[in-house]
Formats: structure tokens, C-alpha cells, sequence
């Protein structure tokens, strides 16, 4: 009799296994990354650009299928009309095909707290930011720290999947922007309780959308806290995939979007609710993608009423001159010296410094090339003055190792230097990389007193130069000028220029 029992409960429990997985089905959802786009398009470029984005993004919703569209931050700055309207065109492009999801990035706060928060709110996109919070530690209006999405039939969970997905900004965002009394959390802690809070919850799938450097993301990759890692900030094409978890980046510009798609298949193994997935990975070169007519329209606007002004010579570089990113971040740039000299010449400085993440044209011109307008806004768009300080020898010295600390990662405090000479060995260890600075002729004087320019971003603190922040204002507030400003005065007032690359910096 028990024998009997035994069979019909095999029998029963077997069926309804069955029963189970024939009610079971597959559910599919694309993930469509982007992030770091600046520019609205140049109309000769055959990628890239806000036009052929929303394009994309149009004809991937027009599907009909399951989508997240995701924009992992830094989009309001820098670009040549945001040192004008602070973004507001940015938005206006965004929203004519927004994103289902933005994570801010560290150039969101560039305009300060306040244009933050007003251009966030302006975004018709559900806004996230688990390690972002106001000083009191309440979440940022309009922010949340999480979503939940269900896909499939809600009703029953055999036939849909719960996706989690959290947002996480820049640790250091502080360090690299302005974004006022605003928190940052270590991305890392706030994203295992995410993960943790999120499972509790019921999801089936975890994402991470954050915008982070490339050594968070590789840490949230290989941690398996989660399945999917989609970031943004290091501006390159990135696909990755364990067997256990995602990681991807969409290449700066919206030159080369990835797409995910994924087929999860809900089942049930040995009594259990199981969720397997495999993704299918697609590069979208953008090329290939013709501009959105509305955006282009809106592209073409902006542009032409940009034109009346910015398209004025300034005067001619008899020298090539190189802006490109790696150039300006790691090695003496013929472009940085012309920066530096202009802001040491302007204020008649002892000497001048400029971060070489504030130049970002990221391009080269040709020797014979005519200067203009346009251009010099193109190097230096983030509307920055040109201060002057007052500055110990010991500064100096701190300020300038400061500057090669992250030469490693080509991180944008490399300094730009004008009337001091310095050798730099970059396999020393961090704190001892600089050494035979040499200002006006002579050796580096540490209880010496100098007058040093720089922009407003580095002298408030900005890209570590926290050495800075403290040092007497003589030049300043009301009293200075706008850099871009003044390096346009200083080519005009020798009409032609001739940067070179002199030694100002010497490889060790």
C-alpha cells in the first residue's frame, strides 16, 4: 500500500513538474548602453552625435520588443554650446528619444549644484543614484537608489523575470567636478547593499548602471554580485562575459553602441524556480545609422546660431598642435604650453599651471591652421577663470606630484606647465615622481614665495590639487577673467604662434 502511495506521489509530483516547465517560457530584453556623448555632431563626422543616437535608439524601440535603454552619465558638459546654456540643448536632444534610465557622471555637476538639479529634473528619464546624497543624507529629489522591472507575465512567476537594477555616480566626483555639498559614497559598499536589498526583494536578475572608473567596474565584474555591469567614464569600447556576468561600455560619442540582447528561460530544477540567461552581444557602429531627422533639424539650429559668434579667427599656429587626449594627459603638449603661457602672461605670473583634462578638443591642428572662435571654446568649454594665486615653493612641489600622481590612468591633473622646468619619473612610486624643478633660471626655492595662474577649478581644490585651496587669492571672484577669454587676447596680440614642445618637462 505504501509501495502504491509512494508511485502516485512520483506520478503526481512528476506531472506537475510537467505541468510547470510547459507553462514555462522564454522572455527576451535588450539592454541598449550609451554614455560620454558631448557633442551635438560636427555634420562632416561619419559617426557619433546626438542625430544618429536617437536614431539607434528609435529603431531599436520600434521593435516592439522588450527594452532598457540606459545612459550611463556625462552628457550636460563639456561641449562647446554647454559653456553657454549649461546643458540646456543637451536636454532638449536628449528628450526627443530619451532613456528609459540616466546615472548621472561626474560632468553632470560641472555648472554647479543648483544647474544639476534643475537639468536632472528636465530629463524625461527615471533618474538613479544609489551613492548620491544630499548633505543631510536624503536622497536627491527626483533620484532613486533602485528600480525592480518585471518582464513576461507578472501573474505567474513561471512565465516572467524580476530585473534589478541599480545606479551608482563617481566616487569622485567631488575631486573632478563642483557638485556643492552633495555626498558620494565608495560605489563598491553602497552596490553589495544594493544587491543584497534588491535580491531580498525577489530579483531574478541584478544589473549595475554606473559610472565608474574602469578598475570599480572590473571589481563589480569579477565580484559576481552581479550579472550585468554596464558603465560609463573611460570612454572606451568594452565587452565582457565570465559565463557568470556581464560587463560592458559603449565607446565615447555614441561612435560604437553595444546592445545586449538576452533570452531568459524560467524553469524548475529539483523543486526549485530557476532563471538561466545567455547574452547576445551587438557593436552598432553608428556609421551605419542614418541621423534622426528631428534631432538633426534641432543639431542644425544650435549650430548655425553658434556660428555668428564662434566662427571668428583668432589667429593662425604656425606649429602643429595637439590636443588629443593621451597627448594632453600624459607627455608636455605644444597646446598645453600655449594654454599655460597665456595664463602666466595675462597675469604676469612667476609661473602657470593647467590641468590637461581641461583641454579637450581632442584633436590636431596642422601647422598654417587659422585659430578661431569655435576652436579655443572647443579646448577649454567649461567657462573656467583664469585666477591667480600666491603659492609656497613647498606648494608648488606638492601641486606638480600631484599632477603626475595618475599619469598611469591618464587622468586629467596632468600638468600643463609654464615658467618652471621639472623631470619626471613615472615608474617612481607616487608622492616621489618629481624632482629638478627649476622656476626663472634657478632652483625651486620650497620656502620661496610665487605667484602662480590657474583656472578656478584646480585653485578651488579640483583634480586633487587640494594644496591649492587654501593659498591667498590675488586675482579672483569679480576681478578675473574667463580663460578661454584669455587665451584668445593672447593670440590675437601676436597674431601668429608658434608652440613647440621645449622641454619643460623631461622624462626620466
Amino acid at each position: 500500500m505504501k509501495q502504491i502511495a509512494f508511485v502516485f506521489s512520483l506520478i503526481v509530483l512528476m506531472f506537475g513538474t510537467l505541468a510547470n516547465r510547459a507553462t514555462a517560457e522564454d522572455i527576451d530584453l535588450t539592454f541598449l548602453l550609451i554614455s560620454d556623448i558631448y557633442e551635438m555632431a560636427n555634420p562632416k563626422s561619419k559617426r557619433g552625435g546626438f542625430a544618429r543616437v536617437n536614431a539607434l535608439a528609435r529603431a531599436e524601440r520600434s521593435k516592439g520588443g522588450n527594452l532598457i535603454y540606459a545612459h550611463a552619465g556625462d552628457f550636460i558638459s563639456p561641449s562647446l554650446l554647454s559653456g553657454f546654456d549649461k546643458g540646456e540643448h543637451v536636454v532638449e536632444l536628449t528628450n526627443i528619444v530619451p532613456p528609459d534610465i540616466v546615472v548621472p557622471g561626474n560632468h553632470e555637476f560641472d555648472f554647479g549644484k543648483e544647474t544639476f538639479l534643475k537639468r536632472m529634473a528636465e530629463l524625461d528619464s527615471t533618474l538613479l543614484s544609489a551613492n548620491l546624497r544630499q548633505a543631510d543624507g536624503s536622497k536627491v529629489a527626483g533620484f532613486e537608489d533602485s528600480v525592480m522591472l518585471t518582464y513576461g507575465d507578472a501573474s505567474d512567476p513561471m512565465k516572467s523575470v524580476k530585473v534589478g537594477i541599480v545606479g551608482l555616480t563617481l566616487a569622485d566626483t567631488p575631486v573632478l567636478s563642483s557638485p556643492g555639498d552633495l555626498v558620494f559614497s565608495d560605489s563598491m559598499e553602497v552596490a553589495a547593499a544594493q544587491a543584497k536589498a534588491l535580491k531580498a526583494d525577489g530579483a531574478d536578475v541584478l544589473v549595475a548602471i554606473l559610472h565608474e572608473d574602469i578598475a570599480t567596474d572590473r571589481s563589480l565584474y569579477s565580484g559576481g554580485l552581479f550579472d550585468f555591469v554596464f558603465s560609463g567614464h573611460d570612454h572606451d569600447l568594452t565587452v565582457n562575459y565570465n559565463g557568470r556576468s556581464v560587463m560592458a561600455e559603449s565607446r565615447a560619442e555614441g561612435d560604437l553602441v553595444v546592445a545586449v540582447d538576452v533570452t531568459f528561460s524560467v524553469g524548475e530544477k529539483r523543486g526549485k524556480r530557476r532563471v538561466k540567461w545567455w547574452p547576445n552581444f551587438r557593436i552598432i557602429d553608428s556609421a551605419t545609422v542614418e541621423p534622426d531627422p528631428e534631432t538633426y533639424a534641432k543639431v542644425e539650429s544650435f549650430q548655425a546660431s553658434l556660428s555668428k559668434e564662434l566662427d571668428v579667427p583668432v589667429g593662425i599656429t604656425t606649429t602643429e598642435l595637439d590636443s588629443r587626449k593621451t597627448t594632453v594627459r600624459t607627455t608636455e603638449a605644444a597646446i598645453g604650453n600655449l594654454i599655460a603661457d597665456a595664463q602666466r602672461s595675462i597675469h604676469k605670473a612667476d609661473i602657470a599651471i593647467m590641468a590637461g583634462g581641461g583641454i579637450r578638443g581632442n584633436k590636431v591642428y596642422e601647422a598654417g591652421t587659422e585659430l578661431s572662435r569655435r576652436d579655443i571654446l572647443t579646448e577649454l568649454p567649461f567657462g573656467n577663470l583664469n585666477i591667480l594665486l600666491e603659492v609656497s615653493g613647498e606648494t608648488v612641489m606638492a601641486a606638480l606630484e600631484n599632477g603626475v600622481s595618475q599619469i598611469e590612468s591618464t587622468a586629467g591633473r596632468f600638468p600643463q606647465v609654464s615658467g618652471l622646468t621639472f623631470t619626471l619619473d613615472a615608474s617612481a612610486p607616487t608622492g616621489n615622481r618629481v624632482s629638478d624643478v627649476m622656476i626663472g633660471g634657478g632652483a625651486l626655492d620650497m620656502n620661496g614665495t610665487y605667484t602662480l595662474a590657474a583656472n578656478d577649478y584646480i585653485a578651488g581644490g579640483g583634480d586633487g590639487y587640494s594644496m591649492l585651496k587654501g593659498a591667498k587669492v590675488l586675482v579672483g571672484g569679480l576681478s578675473a577673467k574667463l580663460l578661454a577669454n584669455d587665451v584668445m587676447v593672447y593670440i590675437r596680440k601676436n597674431d601668429s604662434i608658434a608652440p613647440t614642445v621645449d622641454g619643460r618637462i623631461k622624462m626620466k
